[in-house]
């Protein structure tokens, strides 16, 4: 897992999509305004987070975006995982080269760590953080779109 502009962004994004989605859609204009995240920078991340079955769009009037799931059963490394390319498994170094060899071992293995921290952090832990939610536990569950 690597750690890029775009999963930081797409974390943001999501934190404000769950806060604000509670009781209505939240347009992609809306985040971006109170982000200060670009509009066309926003909607390539919420295609990848709608293959990925994070969020559902909501059309027409009062239309926006929600989560398709509750709050709490979505990861942060699901999220950064959602949005950016995968690492080629490819290492650049071999026992041969020794100090490549080693240092391809070090990344790897920090970067596992930081998905096995992120994957036990989940949207609505962060939102109960600090009383940030003004809602309780179950009211962040997943707003039906119908």
């Amino acid at each position: 897992m690597r750690l890029t502009t775009k999963g930081r962004y797409a974390v943001t994004a999501m934190i404000d999509l769950a806060y604000h989605s509670q009781n209505k859609s939240v347009t992609l204009n809306e985040i971006a305004e109170r982000q200060t995240i670009s509009l066309s920078y926003l909607e390539q991340l919420f295609s990848k987070l709608r293959k990925n079955s994070m969020v559902s769009g909501v059309r027409g009037p009062g239309g926006g975006y929600k989560l398709n799931r509750n709050a709490f059963e979505i990861s942060i490394a699901e999220i950064v995982v959602a949005v950016d390319e995968p690492l080629s498994p490819k290492k650049c170094g071999s026992k041969d080269n020794l100090l490549l060899y080693l240092t391809d071992e070090l990344w790897t293995g920090l970067s596992d760590q930081i998905h096995s921290y992120l994957k036990d952090i989940s949207l609505g832990a962060l939102l109960e953080k600090e009383q940030v939610s003004p809602l309780p536990k179950d009211k962040l569950k997943k707003c039906d779109t119908a």
